[in-house]
C-alpha cells in the first residue's frame, strides 16, 4: 500500500493494518522528513488519544492529515504508533 500526497509518496508498506475502513502504516514506512508534530489531538473510545502529523511537501501543508495512538488502549495495541491517513491522503496499492 502507499499513502500519496501531492504526487508524493509519504507512506509505502505491504504490513499495514486496516481498522474501520483506514490502513495504519507501521511506523518505520513513514517517510519522516514529510511529516511534522501538530499540536491537535482527537479521543477514540476504544483505541485512546491520537496524536497528529501534518504533511509538508514541495512546500504545500496539509494539516494534520496523519494520526496514530502513541499509547493506544489495549484494544488497539496492535496499531500503537502506526500511521492512518485523511484529509485528501490517497491511499492505494
Amino acid at each position: 500500500m502507499k499513502a500519496i500526497w501531492n504526487n508524493q509518496v509519504v507512506a509505502e508498506s505491504d504490513d499495514t493494518i486496516v481498522i474501520e475502513g483506514n490502513h495504519y502504516f507501521p511506523p518505520q514506512s513513514i517517510k519522516k522528513e514529510y511529516f511534522e508534530k501538530s499540536d491537535y489531538s482527537s479521543t477514540c473510545h476504544w483505541k485512546g488519544t491520537a496524536s497528529y502529523y501534518s504533511l509538508n511537501v514541495n512546500g504545500d501543508v496539509n494539516k494534520d492529515a496523519a494520526w496514530y495512538y502513541p499509547d493506544a488502549k489495549d484494544l488497539a495495541k496492535n496499531i500503537e504508533n502506526y500511521v492512518a491517513f485523511w484529509n485528501g491522503v490517497k491511499v492505494t496499492e
